[in-house]
């Protein structure tokens, strides 16, 4: 889709069913737009190692949002993103939001060794009100080695809720990176190999370890496409959750998504969860 010089790409993804045992329970998201994760620039640690990364791993799984619609036995949300490359040279835009939960705007400079992105939004909370978030955050690298920092500000209390560094290191063979996260107080290391673009196979690894706690988790994954609209993934990790999903492509345009987790380590609901979406992108 485009209008005059502006190149705009539009998504919209709907989780409709989340089954929880007939009972409402927010299920701690991967990666969505209401935790404010990294901005997606265009160099190695944010943008390719960290997203081709979290796409094998977390992308469209049975992932839902804190604040959420819910009937009956059904958990929901809408979303929706669009991105207008090139508004000035090196600069462009991005808007975000998954309603009821939260949305955003992001302004983005990149050139050859540095990216730059400011970004301002509204994040739910338990109370039903929206507080507004304010990130920065900056890179400089190459298309080799990267390093990389973000920081969130809670307008209301004037807080720092996030802070994280850490640096990327893209090869032919191998994509890497090692992150500080929760203010320093989590390291994460996460390996991507692509075995096969042909078929898109890929398998990604992510250590997590908490320096308070002293605890270590692991999350395994990997996917591939027995036909080129058609991609399974799966995933593992050491607390027991075991998550699998497949995705049918129709026209290169439109996404229908089943997703479903168990989670064997749970002590009093193992009932599995299952997830829909379905993703228009012109």
């Amino acid at each position: 889709m485009s209008f005059l010089v502006y190149q705009t790409i539009a998504t919209v993804d709907i989780w409709k069913f989340h089954f929880m045992h007939g009972t409402t329970k927010s299920v701690e998201p991967f990666c969505t737009i209401g935790n404010f994760p990294l901005p997606s620039l265009s160099l190695p640690i944010n943008y390719h190692v960290n997203k081709s990364q979290k796409d094998v791993l977390y992308k469209d799984y049975v992932n839902q949002s804190p604040i959420h619609f819910h009937y009956q036995f059904m958990d929901w949300n809408a979303g929706f993103s669009c991105k207008v490359q090139e508004i000035l040279p090196g600069f462009r835009t991005v808007f975000k939001c998954t309603v009821p939960d939260s949305g955003k705007v992001e302004l983005q400079y990149l050139n050859r060794f540095t990216g730059i992105t400011g970004c301002i939004g509204l994040l739910g909370n338990e109370e039903g009100a929206y507080d507004p978030v304010v990130k920065l955050s900056g890179l400089l690298g190459t298309s080799i080695l990267s390093l990389g920092a973000n920081v969130a500000l809670h307008i209301p209390t004037r807080s720092i809720t996030k802070l994280t560094a850490g640096f990327g290191l893209n090869t032919a063979f191998l994509e890497a990176s090692l992150t500080l996260h929760d203010s320093f107080d989590t390291l994460k290391a996460t390996i991507y190999h692509e075995v096969n673009p042909l078929t898109q196979t890929a398998i990604a690894t992510q250590v997590k370890h908490s320096l308070s706690l002293k605890e270590t988790g692991v999350t395994i994954g990997a996917q591939h496409a027995f036909f080129p609209e058609t991609l399974l993934k799966a995933r593992f990790d050491s607390s027991g959750k075991v998550g699998a999903l497949i995705q049918q492509g129709f026209w290169q345009r439109f996404f229908v998504t089943m997703a479903s987790e168990i989670d064997f380590g749970a002590t009093d609901d193992k009932i599995p969860k299952v997830g829909v979406s379905m993703a228009l992108r012109p």
